[in-house]
């Protein structure tokens, strides 16, 4: 399946999305057609699609589609891959950045595509702890490499904006295959995230 990126609003789905929106409006106490208000459901509908357009994505296909046959066994690390994703129990962003890092086994891909890769999963509702596990998962069984490591930091708005109400709370999740398993791997991979190169 060739991988080609677009952005596409399905009609259909935006007049839906439109009613529902106008409905929300009006039942939390606004007028729908107010003028400042009148393109909201509109715009509110094409964001939804956008923000959740990861389930229209195979981040398989992405991956292969600049898949390269090289002999190098050096861990590869992207770092600071930007995250918005919406968590799916309020359906509030989270905000943060992942760390990817594999070691080949034969086969590399672009490096843009494992930020690719990290969008695919995060446009859609998410719990962070998924997140990231399906982008270790995605590139461990495209590539099939000696190991794949995952770390994800992120600002949750749910408990930003309500409930607890922490301003500056972080979450970290981390997942590892392989030989990042071993302590040692582990460990620089680690240290290479955290750490700046001189």
């Amino acid at each position: 399946m060739a991988y080609k990126k677009q952005e596409i609003y399905d009609e259909k789905a935006t007049s839906e999305l439109m009613k529902s929106y106008k409905n929300i409006i009006g039942l939390i106490g606004e007028d729908a057609e107010r003028e400042g208000l009148l393109k909201t459901p509109e715009r509110v509908a094409k964001a939804m699609q956008y923000l959740t357009q990861g389930y229209n994505l195979d981040a398989h296909a992405i991956l292969n589609s600049a898949k390269f046959h090289e002999d190098v066994s050096e861990m590869i690390v992207v770092k600071d891959i930007e995250i918005y994703s919406m968590c799916e129990h309020h359906m509030l962003p989270f905000i943060g950045k992942a760390h990817v890092a594999y070691i080949p086994n034969g086969w590399i891909t672009g490096l843009s595509k494992v930020a690719r890769v990290v969008d695919v999963y995060a446009r859609r509702l998410q719990v962070q702890e998924r997140l990231t596990v399906q982008i270790m998962n995605a590139i461990k069984e495209t590539l099939n490499p000696q190991g794949v490591a995952v770390v994800i930091e992120a600002q949750h708005l749910c408990m930003m904006m309500r409930g607890v109400q922490k301003q500056n709370s972080v979450t970290t999740t981390s997942a590892f295959d392989g030989e990042f398993q071993k302590n040692s791997t582990r460990s620089e991979f680690l240290k290479l995230i955290t750490g700046r190169l001189s």
